[in-house]
């Protein structure tokens, strides 16, 4: 399947994969701080449940997402293999330092905020899509939004139904539920981001000619894609786990599985549609929804805000990055 690659090749799509890798491994948390919270499933277990539903999710979920990562934020006539590892050495770096601190960010933007920066010292600015990454800019904000109001509204439609059930049998219920919802989710998870290291190494080989920009995605590149960032998430990020499913709000077995309902909901329909979108904005969106029903205090509003600042510096962290890994590739002569 590699035959007629470089060494070099491989060694990006390695490089990509270990991306992918650790995109799992900080986001593992998206996939299993409900149910790891609510003491449904052991950590073990849970991670272990949410990597298999990452590895399987290619063949329920749609594949659009990977199209708009490798064909919608750099003109693919101006990717080389040298633009594209210098965005992916910023974003695993970014992503490592904060998984680190136990700080939830997005892995996506981290790589969409690599590759921009690398495209502009490529390219400059024309070498950007701007539709792709107008879409991509707007999602930061609407995603957890829409995450916030998607299980607030499911979740106070199911409190009201459950209301004169005893709480003994809404914990045992909506114990095993759960286990549904942490799998719906992880479904979402695994479509939305390993698709986005897949659209890299399509853009990768096409613009080494090794496939048509037209070409459907190699089987082997999703394959790859999904296995990465499951082991990913069997590894854990745990201290990332710890903040979101410990830190932002008191979970119950029943506030899991609506916040994981509403979101995996929302990466289904962002997977469908090719929007590249932020699980950990999802699952941190849909965890402050279900807690603001509760009440507005059961939120820790300033780990929220905590959060919100790591998001806002990613992309402009990475982008960055992005450029200044690129010109130094440029000023060593380092062009592969």
């Amino acid at each position: 399947m590699l035959e007629g690659l470089s060494t070099t090749v491989i060694l990006i799509i390695l490089i990509a994969l270990f991306f992918d890798f650790v995109n799992g491994w900080n986001d593992a948390a998206n996939s299993v701080a409900t149910v790891v919270s609510t003491k449904v499933l052991s950590p073990l277990k849970a991670v272990a449940l949410a990597a298999f539903m990452n590895f399987i999710a290619f063949l329920i979920m749609p594949l659009a997402v990977a199209l708009t990562i490798g064909k919608g934020i750099v003109d693919v006539s101006m990717v080389t293999p040298t633009l594209i590892l210098a965005g992916l050495m910023a974003s695993i770096f970014w992503g490592v330092f904060m998984t680190q601190v136990g700080m939830p960010i997005s892995m996506s933007h981290t790589l969409i905020g690599g590759f921009i920066g690398a495209g502009i010292a490529a390219g400059g600015f024309q070498a950007l899509i701007m539709s792709g990454i107008i879409k991509v800019l707007v999602f930061i904000v609407v995603a957890p939004i829409l995450a916030f109001v998607f299980s607030m509204i499911f979740g106070s439609l199911l409190f009201r139904s459950i209301r004169k059930l005893r709480p003994s049998t809404i914990n045992r219920v909506f114990g095993k539920l759960q286990l549904l919802s942490v799998s719906w989710y992880s479904l979402g998870h695994g479509a939305n981001d390993a698709m986005k290291t897949a659209g890299i190494i399509t853009a990768l080989l096409i613009s080494v000619g090794y496939m048509d920009k037209d070409a459907s995605i190699p089987a082997w590149v999703i394959l790859s894609a999904h296995a990465s960032i499951a082991l990913g998430t069997l590894v854990g990020g745990w201290r990332v786990i710890k903040t979101m499913g410990m830190r932002i709000t008191k979970l119950r077995p029943v506030d899991g599985f609506s916040a994981e309902t509403g979101g995996g909901l929302l990466l289904f329909l962002t997977s469908l549609f090719g929007i590249p979108v932020s699980t950990t904005h999802v699952i941190a969106g849909s965890i402050m929804g279900v807690g603001a029903i509760k009440r507005p205090t059961s939120v820790r509003w300033s780990i929220a805000r905590t959060m919100v600042a790591a998001w806002i510096l990613t992309i402009p962290v990475t982008t960055f990055g992005g450029f200044v890994v690129y010109e130094l590739f440029m000023i060593l002569n380092i062009t592969l």
